[in-house]
């Protein structure tokens, strides 16, 4: 009996050396690395906006070509002449194929009603064929308006000024907010008397404009279809402010 409890203590040492042991090498270990990787008790936020100042470089024209008639052949037929026509002045502004789109092509018949039969009726048809183009060099945005009357063009949507590259002056903008709450944390620090260590979270809130289109309308010259505008509109692209709203929060030493 007394020989079996000799055993059993024996046992129970090895156990806790084992447990010691996986505490030291194992437990230990990543009980530190969990405190790594919490935030330091003292930090300090700082909430920055930097703002950049970028010219577009895109422009978009949505047009159409609406035609009425009462044969849809023959309406078919005339329609896609004068839009093949603006399509091949289109092409000719070096303007790529893969930048030009047709976003829409609608034949609706018109009906009138008849009071006697109290029955409608159908009086002709309405074709609408509408191209969205994309004009990367803004100094032919003009010419191009300026040409899209007198080929048959009897619908402008408007011109869409956006940026091919958005990140690029976002990115910039981006810079300009990390800079500033940079000096702002430094300033903080100084003040309290402490010194900034390391950013320990960083969050963003980034803002490129939307798209913002201009209004024009294909016979504001005073030209009628087929006859040559008295001059191309002056469109201005303009500038808009992209912005980066960031909030960093820094350890403190």
């Amino acid at each position: 009996m007394n020989g079996a409890k000799v055993w059993f203590w024996i046992l129970m040492d090895v156990l806790v050396f084992v447990v010691v042991v996986t505490l030291v090498f194992f437990g230990l270990p990543a009980l530190a690395t969990y405190e790594n990787s919490l935030a330091p008790v003292r930090t300090i936020t700082v909430t920055a906006e930097g703002m950049t100042t970028a010219t577009p470089d895109l422009a978009e024209i949505s047009f159409s070509v609406v035609s009425t008639g009462e044969n849809p052949q023959t309406l078919t037929a005339n329609n896609t002449s004068k839009m093949n026509a603006v399509l091949q002045f289109v092409s000719s502004q070096n303007i790529a194929s893969s930048d030009i789109a047709t976003t829409d092509y609608d034949l609706e018949p018109t009906y009138q009603y008849d009071n006697t039969t109290q029955r409608s009726f159908i009086t002709g048809y309405t074709l609408t064929q509408t191209v969205t183009v994309k004009i990367r060099d803004l100094t032919n945005v003009a010419t191009v308006l300026g040409g899209l009357a007198p080929l048959g063009v009897n619908e402008v949507g408007g011109v869409t000024f956006t940026f091919s590259d958005p990140d690029a002056s976002l990115a910039v903008a981006r810079g300009n907010a990390f800079a500033e709450a940079q000096a702002k944390a430094e300033q903080m620090a100084t003040a309290a008397g402490v010194s900034l260590g390391e950013v320990v979270n960083v969050s963003e809130n980034g803002n490129v404009p939307p798209p913002f289109p201009q209004p024009v309308y294909a016979m504001a010259s005073g030209a009628a279809v087929g006859e040559a505008p008295a001059s191309n509109p002056d469109i201005q692209p303009g500038s808009e402010d992209v912005t980066d709203d960031v909030t960093i929060t820094y350890a403190l030493k």
